[in-house]
């Protein structure tokens, strides 16, 4: 694709996202159906499926070819990279949504063949939105974003995951001792924006495709890193442990975790 062609769908995905941001904000004050998925700390709203029905629709619109993976499954059932597709996440942090009303994030990612072409995390009641990609560079409300400082783990605040934590699963509390302390947020949008505007060291916890498939386009873009918690690449159909964090701090924590 053009680079004055993936400019325009940048612009348009933006102005897509705000579309949605205002009718979220407009449905945050009516009464909310909510619903658990696999328990009670796992919940989706009709404002999650409703916001999807939306974000695959100006999908299909711009780009009609794509394959289209949602997390409540409006999408299609993607088993490749091959090609067109785009990740989606409606409303990342459903529980924050629900019950403080703040903290939550909408989140897209795009990916040509494999490649991490575009991505964008919607900080909705921060009205912060993070877009772009390694073409277009990576823009927060229309200004661009400058990369992180590459500070090493003692240097920064850690993104944690309460159960990684609290289970101590890949050596999380060593970790965590290390840096300047540990913030947990519940979004993993929120927290890996964190992680892009240098407020974070690091982030890391168990996510899902539809999770980091944004984070991980705008992160590789400002030089941050992104992998398994081992150190292995992510699958981009596939769940697993991910940390984003910068090139020092990712090197520490990968030596601590094994």
């Amino acid at each position: 694709m053009e680079k004055s062609a993936l400019e325009q769908l940048n612009q348009a995905v933006q102005a897509a996202l705000r579309e949605a941001r205002a009718t979220v904000l407009a449905k945050m004050g009516t009464t909310l159906t909510v619903a658990e998925k696999t328990s009670r700390r796992d919940l989706v709203t009709n404002v999650d499926h409703s916001n999807e029905d939306f974000l695959v629709a100006q999908i299909r619109r711009l780009d009609p070819q794509a394959h289209i993976l949602a997390e409540e499954g409006r999408g299609d059932r993607v088993t490749t990279m091959a090609g067109h597709v785009w990740i989606v996440d409606p409303i990342d942090g459903t529980m924050n949504f629900v019950h403080q009303r703040n903290h939550f994030a909408m989140m897209i990612g795009y990916y040509v063949d494999g490649q991490p072409t575009l991505g964008y995390i919607y900080d909705v009641m921060g009205e912060r939105l993070y877009a772009g990609g390694p073409r277009v560079g990576v823009t927060v409300n229309g200004r661009p974003l400058k990369a992180p400082e590459n500070l090493d783990l003692t240097q920064g605040l850690f993104g944690a995951s309460a159960p990684l934590l609290i289970e101590n699963r890949y050596q999380m509390q060593a970790i965590v001792a290390q840096s300047l302390g540990p913030r947990i947020t519940g979004s993993a949008g929120i927290q890996i924006s964190q992680v892009l505007t240098g407020e974070l060291i690091a982030y890391c916890s168990y996510l899902r495709p539809w999770d980091f498939a944004a984070g991980r386009v705008l992160a590789e873009s400002l030089g941050l890193v992104m992998t398994q918690v081992d150190g292995t690449p992510v699958n981009m159909l596939s769940s697993g442990a991910v940390l984003v964090a910068t090139q020092r701090a990712s090197r520490t924590i990968l030596a601590i975790g094994k």
